[in-house]
């Protein structure tokens, strides 16, 4: 699968993914753990792909969403931001929104974009 549609399929099949530098356990970077932390506040699980792990995502992610750097905050298969937007999302009270109505929508079994319904 080329990595590209690996991506597309991360995003599409989970309602929160935060690709980081690390984990948010033991992030990697300093953006990268304020933006999972940001999301932790959030009470609900999210996903994450730990970049540094995989050097395919690492060189490819900027230009799957032409977004330069490292975390990455996709909600409902679509790219939010960085770090700076994430947190600015969390101050506003926005960000805890935009999680729990998406992870509410994945658990009411809101098909995934590649299920095969054949």
């Amino acid at each position: 699968m080329d990595v590209l549609d690996r991506i597309r399929e991360q995003v599409e099949n989970n309602a929160v993914v935060l690709y980081m530098k690390g984990t948010p356990q033991f992030p990697m970077c300093g953006f990268s753990s304020r933006a999972a932390e940001a999301l932790k506040s959030c009470g609900v699980p999210f996903a994450y792909v730990n970049v540094l792990q995989d050097q395919e995502i690492f060189e490819n992610l900027p230009r799957f969403a032409d977004w330069p750097t490292f975390p990455q905050l996709y909600i409902n298969g679509e790219l939010v931001g960085g770090c700076d937007i994430t947190l600015e999302l969390q101050a506003s009270g926005e960000l805890e929104r935009m999680v729990k109505e998406a992870v509410e929508k994945a658990e009411q079994g809101a098909p995934a974009a590649n299920d095969d319904q054949g």
